[in-house]
Parts: C-alpha cells; structure tokens; sequence
C-alpha cells in the first residue's frame, strides 16, 4: 500500500501558484499562500508546488510563468490582478492557467476566471428576483469596471422571462433615487438593482427604507454592514461553505479569512480534483460538469469564463442570511 501511494505521489503533475509576494499586496499574497496549501493532498511532495512571486505586477507576473513552464508546470493558480493576469496567460502559452481576477475583460485572454464576475452576480440576483414576481427593474451603475459589467449583464437579460430592465442615467444620485423613481413617469419598478458596492448602495438604501421597490445588490455590498441593507437581496458565497472554509483557516492559525483567500484555497482544491482525475490540462478543465467548492460550485467554459451557483442573501440587522442558491449551472 505504502508503495503504492509513493507511486501515485510521483506521478502528480506538477503545479505552480503565482501571488503578489512582494510589493504593496504581499500580506494579502501570503494568507492566500496559507489558504492554498490547506487545499493540498497529503499524497502532495514540495517538488508537487511551485511558490512564485508575480510582485503584483504584469512584468513579475510574466516572469514567473516563464519559470513555471520552465521546471514543467502543468497548471498555473494565479495571478491575482486582472493586468498581471493577461499577461501571465499570454505567456502561459497551452499550459492552463486560473486567474483569481473577476474582470471579465480577461475572457479569452487564455486565462479561465476563478474571481465571483460582476455578470455571475447579476445574473443570479435578477433569475432570483424574477422567480419571487420581479417583472420591472430599475438598473444604478457606476464609474467602476465591476458596476459597468455589471450593467452589462443586467441589459442581456432585459426580456428574459418577462424581465423587464432600465438603465438609469449615470448621473442619478442615489439619495435621490426613490424620487428620480416617482418622476419617471412609469411609476416605481418592482425592484431596483445598484451594481456600484460601498457608499451608493448605502444611499441608496437610506432612500428606499420602506422596502418599496425592492433593493438588490451585487457580492460587492457583502462588506457593508447589514443593518444598514436591512431587507436588501444579493447573492454570494454560500456563508455555510465559507465558515467550514474559515474554520480550518482559523486552525491551521491564521485569522480573518476574506473572499480572495477563500478563492486562494479554491484555486488548489481545483487542481487537486484535476490530478485524482488523472488529466491536468486545459480541455480537462473545462470538461468538469462542476467543481465543488468554497465559494460556490463551478463550472468553466472554453474561453475562460464560468458558470457558478451562489448563494441568495438577506440582510438583516443579525448579519447576511441565506435564503436561497441561484446561478446558471
């Protein structure tokens, strides 16, 4: 049994992970370096895991694929940045590579996307809404990429199931957004999505303290205190999946585990399921039916993109609750 196991050992293909281990990231670099090792097999050796440093940086990022690919790496777990990460995929040549950026700019680049898109959000927050009678959405954006793609995704589903979608001005302040509403014309939605996160959802919030129209919100708002969204409905990570994640973070002794560590561990426990599956390459990563993990089963697609399951959220005054799990699996 014992050489049997060895055998396996040597067999398994070799990977590398990239982070920003230098630079203004590193500490955010070494708690995902710390979540990802948890994810390891114990059939795992040292020689099984490349640890490189990208600094943060496109150029760093680039580097360290090259040495990747040079010791013979069969899957690349990062970078982080959406940047580092076109660059690092560019260089990555056939060798699959997992970006934990959510920049759906990325797709097609040739890295596939383990970061919670804008469009998955939206799209699962918007199925949900319209399975619960949402027909008409009012749409906030924002200055930032996520809000714009996120704006994206709401726009292809206007029609779907009777999903009936409008995109507010850019310029609507969202203290104003109840009375923007009522001016309209067309009288309030059912609901009304901001897919900016920080304070204009809270603005927003402040100006719909009724509950009429509904609010919704991106995985972004997570961050927020629920007291303030009381009512609100999102979607992300399911906090069951989240916390057992945490808990053997937190007992391997670290602390304060957020999402990019949590995908950090998702990223190895991918590989890992690739090697007991025996391929490790792209067409094999994109042949899984869905990947079980912390933030969410996976699925990804060819061209880099996935399809995900997360959870549905309410805020309430003692924390996010969920309620439900939507996606597009």
């Amino acid at each position: 049994m014992l050489a049997a196991a060895r055998g396996k050992a040597a067999k398994r293909p070799p990977a590398a992970l990239l982070l920003p281990l230098s630079g203004p990231s590193a500490t955010l670099g070494v708690s995902m370096q710390r979540a990802a090792m948890l994810a390891q097999s114990p059939l795992s050796k040292p020689q099984d895991l490349m640890i490189l440093d990208t600094g943060g940086t496109a150029a760093g990022a680039t580097a360290a694929v090259q040495q990747a690919v040079k010791r013979g790496a069969r899957i690349i777990v990062g970078p982080l940045f959406a940047e580092e990460s076109r660059a690092a995929a560019q260089a990555a040549g056939g060798v699959p590579l997992i970006s934990f950026s959510n920049d759906e700019d990325l797709i097609g680049s040739g890295a596939f996307l383990l970061g919670i898109t804008a469009s998955q959000s939206v799209t699962s927050i918007l199925r949900y809404a319209r399975g619960r009678g949402v027909k008409r959405v009012a749409v906030l954006g924002g200055p930032s990429r996520w809000s714009a793609q996120g704006v994206a995704a709401a726009e292809r589903l206007r029609g779907a199931a009777g999903l009936d979608v409008t995109v507010l001005p850019a310029d609507t302040a969202p203290e104003q957004l109840r009375s923007v509403l009522m001016r309209s014309g067309s009288g309030l939605p059912d609901a009304v999505l901001v897919t900016e996160s920080g304070d204009a959802l809270l603005r927003a919030a402040r100006s719909m303290q009724d509950g009429d129209p509904q609010l919704l919100g991106t995985q972004q708002a997570l961050d927020l205190s629920p007291g303030a969204l009381r009512g609100a409905w999102m979607t992300g990570p399911d906090p069951a999946s989240i916390s057992d994640f945490a808990q053997r973070y937190g007992s391997a002794g670290a602390a304060g585990p957020g999402l990019l560590t949590a995908l950090a561990y998702d990223g190895m426990s991918i590989v890992e399921a690739l090697r007991a599956g025996g391929v490790v390459d792209r067409s094999a990563l994109s042949a899984v039916p869905s990947f079980a993990i912390a933030t969410g089963p996976i699925r990804f697609a060819a061209d880099g993109h996935a399809a995900r399951e997360l959870a549905v959220l309410v805020a309430g005054p003692d924390g996010f609750t969920a309620v439900d799990k939507s996606g597009s699996l």
